[in-house]
């Protein structure tokens, strides 16, 4: 599917402004864009709120159709820039900028519903949330944490099974110590106490009574503030590992890829001729 829809010239300097946060332009639509993203999170919530909705729930439903045609010229802008617009449509920025966009439509498209059918598109319209997603197209580090937890991931996974044969020896150990008398039903509702507690939860509808599995509990409550340390140092190691040298808002015009070096003049997915348009006054 490739983009004729504009001009090639003006088509770049759509993608300049919409994709480079580099340019003058680019720095001023990104900023615009995230007050408006700001703006209709804010009037999400204070429309879940029926005293606020009462009153100025006019004024609301206003906002929220500005912002959703603003959010729609956006999400159109965005396909009509890039050469290959399926890159852009899907993908997460683009997923997530359509489950912003359209709830406010299928109320339109949709109505006249049965009371059932009225809650699930009720239920719809609370898509409305994944706007905040947006606000990671603002975080360049996110790029790099992404990244470095992707690297890290069977590093985690390994990780998270130790901890789970842990729980469930530990759980085992506990129904054996205290038992149905102190709430300990069965192995599950044993392996469950120790997860919250080793989380350092503690909801507290089970609390062991017996000195040994006091003593027990306090051992799980200790190795749970060492195990909460384990992930984040594999992740962080992983981090610091990540080069500097990448470029986060720079993507390509036409196949949409991005973390390319600060230096590159092509892009390392299709080959295209980056241009540099940049002002770093």
């Amino acid at each position: 599917m490739k983009n004729g829809i504009i001009p090639e010239k003006s088509r770049q300097k759509l993608h300049e402004v919409i994709y480079e946060a580099d340019t003058p332009a680019g720095k001023f639509f990104d900023l615009a864009l995230l007050v408006v993203i700001i703006i209709s999170i804010v009037a999400v919530m204070l429309e879940s709120v029926a005293s606020i909705r009462l009153v100025y729930g006019k004024e609301l439903a206003i906002a929220e159709w500005v912002i959703t045609i603003l959010f729609s010229i956006e999400y159109i802008s965005r396909i009509i820039a890039v050469k290959k617009p399926l890159s852009y449509i899907l993908s997460f920025y683009g997923i997530i900028d359509l489950l912003s966009t359209l709830p406010k439509y299928v109320d339109i498209l949709i109505p006249g519903l049965s009371l059932s059918f009225l809650l699930s598109i009720r239920a719809l319209r609370l898509l409305r949330v994944f706007r905040i997603l947006k606000l990671v197209h603002f975080v360049g580090a996110s790029n790099q944490l992404l990244i470095a937890l992707k690297k890290s991931r069977a590093k985690i996974a390994v990780f998270l099974f130790a901890v789970i044969i842990l729980c469930i020896i530990l759980g085992t150990i506990m129904y054996m110590i205290e038992g149905p008398e102190s709430g300990f039903t069965n192995i599950p509702v044993s392996i469950y106490w120790t997860i919250v507690t080793l989380t350092t939860v503690g909801f507290g509808d089970i609390t062991p009574i017996t000195p040994l599995g006091q003593f027990v509990s306090v051992i799980i409550m200790i190795m749970g503030y060492g195990i909460i340390a384990v992930p984040t140092g594999l992740v962080t190691a992983q981090f610091m590992q990540e080069r500097n040298d990448v470029n986060n808002t720079q993507r390509c015009p036409n196949c949409n890829a991005d973390h390319h070096k600060d230096n590159a003049s092509y892009c390392y997915n299709c080959g295209y001729h980056l241009q540099k348009r940049r002002n770093d006054q």
